[in-house]
Parts: C-alpha cells; structure tokens; sequence
C-alpha cells in the first residue's frame, strides 16, 4: 500500500511533487506515529526522519485549516538542542507550509494560515509578545526555552493545548544534566497539557538505542534503520611519476582532478594534513573557480556574437 494514502490529499501530492517516494524512516515511521505510539527515529542524515516526524502533525494542520476547524491554539513543539534551529524551520516547516498553500490555491481552495514561531533566548521582545497574543500551531524552541515558557504563567498557558513533542538529536541531550533538565521539562508539560502528549524522538547517531529509548519514553517504540551508507571509494594517484616533492605541473593536475569532482557533485569536502596546506588549496580552488567562470562567460559571449551574425 501506497504509504502516502492516508494522508490528506494535498500532503500527499505535495510530498509526491517535491520527493516522489517515501524514504524508510518515513515508510516505518509514519504508521507508528499514527497509531498515536511514542516513538524514537534513528536514521542517518539526510534520510528524511526530521520529515517524517513533522508531516503527520502538518497533515493534521492542513485538514483543520482545509475544514476551517483550525484553533488558535499550539499543537506541536519542536525542541533541539542546536542553536541552527531557523535552517530546520524553513527546510521542515516554511518551505512545505507555503508549497501546500500554494498548491492548494491553484486547486480553489481556501487553506487557513498555520503559524509557526521560534522562541530562544535570542528571540525579540516584540515577537515573544505576539506569540503570547495569538500562540503558533506549531513552537520550535531550545530545551532552555521551554523551560522558561513552561515557567512564565502566559506561556504556560499557550502549552496546555499541546498533542505533540518532538525532540530531535536527543542523542546530545540524553547523558548529561541537560537531558535531565529536559526530562524535568517534559515531565511538567505531561502534567499541565489538557492532552496526552505524543513524544517522537530523532537522532543520526544514537547509541545504547534502547536506553535512549527508554529516556524518551517508557513506551517508545524504536525505529533503527542503521547508520551505513552506500560508498563509492576510489584511489586516485597523480599521472606523473610521484616524487619526494610535488612538481607544480603534480599540483595543476591535482587541482584540475579536484575540480572536476567538485563539479560533479553538490558538496564535497577536501581533506590536507595541515592548515597552511589547506590555506593554499583553497586559494588555488578558488583561482580555478574565477578562470573556469571567465572562461565560460567568455564562450557565451562568443557564442551570442556568432548568433546574431547568423541572424
């Protein structure tokens, strides 16, 4: 069965469009997370686990909003123990929330706004007032942050509406105090929800699993999907006879290769055993980088001459 079925349809056919299929987390996570399960996701990253914990919660979002049922009221909470947290926002919460509206525009039909809201200790004034006016379905906030909120009487009562916790890379909270500070966190947003809260728990790298398991949850169910990936490992040695010390016409060819696999591939990382080593590969990098751009603007611009003399 289509894992995508019992989603709303305009979940569905956004997630089609942008990813075409389920990754594993998704396809193993999605059916404990709707069965109402605690659960602890363990995948590597980039596999679509931080996606697989939010799409439900937006999946009901978007059918109140569709239904025009949406309360003013928070939902879900977002916690991570990184500072990064305005990337996860846009990547996992913005860029689907504005497609789907979109989407849902060009079909006629009306969506009502879901708000998201981040609080940290770096978050204005003016935005912690209008987020105790008018709460955010869902709050991305920082194991601190909560505490403070589940402390302060305004934003203790935005909190009490909560069906949702989400705690991701638990892994760098679990064993030291600030895994207890948020144990004591999560404990007392048990205690003042108006809800059973669900928690799903997220980490890359996460390891005795079960016990991490059992700091989330008593009841977490556990998703392992492991942390090895497909690799393509290559050897590659200069043409040139290696030598005691690397000719320039060695470093030409080095640069040239490293180029060439740069090009090839979205993000690559270059490895030197020093920092000098480093400084001056970036430099000659970045100097391939201005010619290989120059050298391209210049056929282009060849290329329009010869077009308008034929025209």
């Amino acid at each position: 069965m289509d894992p995508l079925e019992q989603f709303d349809p305009l979940v569905s056919e956004w997630f089609k469009t942008r990813f075409g299929t389920a990754t594993e987390p998704q396809v193993l996570g999605w059916p404990e997370i709707r069965s109402g399960n605690d659960v602890l996701i363990s995948a590597p990253t980039g596999s679509g686990k931080t996606l697989a914990a939010f799409l439900l919660c937006l999946d009901r979002l978007v059918r109140a909003a569709r239904g025009q049922t949406l309360a003013d009221e928070t939902e879900v909470v977002y916690v991570s123990p990184l500072k990064a947290l305005s990337n996860d926002v846009q990547k996992n919460l913005e860029i689907p929330l504005g497609e789907i509206s979109e989407l849902a525009a060009s079909k006629g039909i009306v969506l009502a706004p879901i708000r998201t809201a981040v609080r940290t200790g770096d978050t204005p004034m003016p935005e912690r007032q209008k987020m105790g006016k008018r709460p955010p379905h869902i709050l991305v906030t920082t194991p601190e942050s909560l505490f403070i909120l589940l402390t302060a009487e305004r934003s203790r009562a935005m909190l009490r509406t909560t069906r949702t916790v989400i705690v991701d890379e638990i892994h760098a909270v679990a064993d030291d105090k600030r895994g207890s500070h948020l144990a004591l966190s999560l404990a007392r947003l048990d205690a003042l929800a108006a809800h059973p809260i669900q928690r799903i728990g997220l980490s890359a790298t996460v390891k005795p699993i079960e016990e991490v398991a059992q700091f989330l949850s008593p009841q977490a169910r556990i998703i392992n999907i492991g942390h090895r990936r497909e690799m393509e490992l290559a050897v590659e040695v200069p043409k040139d006879e290696l030598g005691p010390v690397a000719s320039t016409e060695m470093w030409t060819e080095i640069y040239d290769r490293v180029a060439e696999l740069i090009l090839a591939r979205r993000t690559t990382l270059v490895f030197v055993n020093t920092r000098r080593l480093s400084e001056r590969v970036a430099h000659a990098l970045s100097g391939w980088a201005k010619m290989s751009y120059s050298r391209i603007m210049a056929a282009f611009r060849a290329r329009i001459v010869c077009m308008r003399k034929r025209g």
